[in-house]
């Protein structure tokens, strides 16, 4: 199978990754396109731009092409495009001319995972991290996947709980989805 594993900024999403890359020994993981396009000399501003998110979101449209047929994204396009509408520049990102290629990327996932922030929030955050933008990615991302306004039509799965408790719960959706 190929499965995303979706959600805002310090959620666990790379918890999961590494949780489920345990427990699935034969899957192949695909870090997100941030540390992809970095590790490349990519340069992102301070606080990202449009065109920073543009360019991840591209990457994660290019990595569902390339990967192979069982692997698990640390991110899926969803997610980049949760960025840019809760961005401050929104206005400057099309949606419309970016959704056939989305939408033609996640017909090659079998399933999204979607790391919510939880309430208590299970991630600590410091004073200096800028939790609104945090909070307004995962409503976008929520709204996005689960209510589908965009007809992604791909399966979601949201999780919750420790970072065991989350793989736990994909393992035995992917049980279930196998019978």
């Amino acid at each position: 199978m190929r499965i995303a594993i979706s959600g805002t900024h310090r959620t666990g999403k790379s918890t999961l990754v590494d949780e489920l890359s345990d427990l699935l020994p034969a899957y192949v993981t695909v870090d997100e396109p941030y540390h992809q396009l970095e590790e490349e000399g990519h340069a992102f501003a301070e606080t990202p731009s449009v065109e920073d998110f543009e360019a991840q979101l591209a990457r994660s449209i290019a990595n569902l092409d390339e990967a192979p047929a069982d692997v698990v994204f640390d991110r899926c396009p969803v997610d980049f495009i949760g960025y840019l509408l809760a961005h401050e520049d929104r206005d400057a990102f099309d949606i419309e001319a970016w959704l056939p290629r989305v939408r033609g990327a996640l017909r090659k996932l079998d399933l999204i995972v979607l790391v919510g922030v939880e309430r208590p929030d299970r991630i600590s955050l410091s004073a200096s991290d800028d939790e609104e933008p945090r909070l307004a990615v995962d409503e976008t991302l929520k709204e996005l996947l689960l209510e589908d306004p965009h007809a992604f039509e791909v399966e979601v799965l949201e999780v919750e709980g420790s970072p065991r408790a989350r793989a736990k719960q994909v393992l035995a959706h992917l049980a279930d989805a196998s019978r």
